[in-house]
């Protein structure tokens, strides 16, 4: 009879610390994600000011030098991920380029679908060492890019490889580079317009 009392309390305090042990776990967790999600503009920021996992960098102009005698492959990639109706490819699979030379070249979207459709693009270069040297002028991955039904549009990427390539001893004896981008679907990227039958409704109901 004495013991029921004391298994009651002994039981309501393991249920207590559990459940604090469980608020304790939960917070770590919020936290970690919270942090998570902070780091992801400061990660994106360390990819394009470095080239860290192939990142590309941007130029706002020609480099200053002369192209340089060396010659360098550039292949040309392109994906669609799953939910983007859309045909995506490359004019060219594949150019040959003088490093420092200032290049122009088209990819090719289609919306094979009957309805608006906004995608957006990333980009990474292999082998990743090349990342920090692959500089783009212009590109269309840096926007949302909306098509109407069955549009179809050529959009170009101008590009040079930096001539600082040649000192690096990581990218010694490179023959071939390979730049890939992938389109993601964009999912209510614009506010829908109301139509000016439903401003009327809406002034009628003021």
């Amino acid at each position: 009879m004495n013991e029921k009392p004391s298994s009651h309390h002994s039981k309501a305090r393991r249920l207590t610390r559990d459940a604090l042990v469980a608020s304790i776990c939960g917070a770590v967790v919020a936290l970690m994600v919270g942090a998570s999600y902070a780091a992801v503009p400061f990660y994106n920021w360390f990819c394009r000011a470095t080239g860290f996992n192939g990142t590309t960098q941007v130029a706002s102009s020609a480099p200053s030098a002369a192209p340089l005698s060396r010659r360098i492959a550039v292949r040309f990639d392109s994906n669609v991920a799953p939910g983007l109706p859309w045909k995506f490819e490359p004019e060219q699979t594949e150019i040959e380029v003088n490093i420092g030379q200032v290049v122009t070249v088209y990819y090719t979207v289609t919306n094979q679908s009957a309805r608006t459709t906004t995608g957006q693009a990333a980009y990474n270069v292999a082998p990743l060492t090349v990342g920090a040297y692959f500089q783009k002028i212009n590109c269309f991955c840096f926007t949302e890019q909306t098509f109407a039904p069955g549009e179809k549009r050529e959009m170009p990427v101008v590009f040079y490889v930096d001539p600082a390539i040649t000192g690096d001893a990581d990218n010694d004896g490179l023959n071939t580079i390979t730049l890939s981008y992938t389109f993601y679907p964009v999912r209510d990227a614009q506010p829908k317009p109301v139509a000016a039958g439903e401003t009327d409704k809406r002034k009628g109901n003021l």
